[in-house]
């Protein structure tokens, strides 16, 4: 079964990775005060 909706290309917004501090793109709008991390340090982290 699918989930969600299919309009296209998500849309990426930018950030700093909590873990290299690399600027990355993330499918999501980052809230201030959260850690985002770029695909490499989440997957680190799981």
């Amino acid at each position: 079964m699918e989930q969600g909706n299919n309009n296209g290309p998500r849309e990426m917004h930018k950030a700093t990775c909590a873990g290299c501090k690399q600027e990355c793109e993330v499918p999501f709008k980052p809230t201030e005060g959260r850690d985002v991390f770029c695909k490499e340090c989440f997957a680190k982290r799981r």
